[in-house]
């Protein structure tokens, strides 16, 4: 018996694996799918904005005086 564990043992986990699952555990058309909504989504939510730099700093308010 211990002669046959370590042919058995790799066999037995080879009869577990599922030929059409890719990398992440889901079936090719599950991925698909997947990257078919997330195309969905980017067209129907575009990335915000980023604003623009100013060229001159945002105005301040003016200091108040000194109680005197």
């Amino acid at each position: 018996m211990r002669i046959f564990a370590p042919i058995l043992i790799p066999l037995a986990l080879a009869a577990c694996s599922d030929p059409n699952r890719t990398a992440g555990g889901v079936s090719e058309g599950e991925a698909k799918a997947l990257d078919d909504a997330a195309e969905m989504l980017d067209r129907q939510n575009p990335p915000p904005v980023q604003p623009r730099a100013s060229a001159s700093p945002a105005p301040q308010a003016p200091a108040s005086k000194p109680a005197g």
